[in-house]
């Protein structure tokens, strides 16, 4: 069972989000690379998308059992963000698709060079190109 409030769960189906591809884009604290990230790929691809921190010491905003129910698929900026995720919610990620960007910590929120490599990664990602984890 999913450790989520009723209404935590509801709004994971509101109808309102249209059919666009929920993509939940997480990295260590949620405030420079995953928001960039769903920045990207919400403006090329047009995915419904969201940020969240894996290190639940001091992510402005964690991931949580509700958002990784709501995604459709997970991108994450670096291995140890799956491994911190995995710890908590191993159960809950079997048979999600999880990208792994390879993203260092190396740049300011939402910079163009990182919104370029974002986009490079992820379609490479998505046509096999570069490894991704499979949950």
């Amino acid at each position: 069972m999913i450790k989520a409030t009723k209404n935590q769960l509801g709004v994971t189906t509101n109808p309102y989000q249209t059919d666009a591809l929920k993509v939940l884009c997480v990295c260590s604290a949620g405030i420079l690379r995953s928001p960039t990230m769903a920045n990207a790929l919400h403006a090329k691809f047009g995915y419904n998308t969201r940020s969240a921190g894996s290190c639940k010491d001091f992510a402005l905003i964690p991931v949580s059992e509700a958002l990784i129910y709501w995604a459709d698929e997970i991108v994450v900026a670096e291995p140890q963000n799956m491994h911190e995720m995995e710890t908590d919610y191993f159960d809950i990620l079997s048979g999600k698709t999880v990208h792994c960007l390879n993203l260092p910590d190396d740049y300011q929120w939402n910079d163009s060079m990182l919104r370029e490599l974002v986009i490079i990664k992820y379609r490479d990602c998505v046509s096999g190109v570069a490894p991704s984890l499979e949950s």
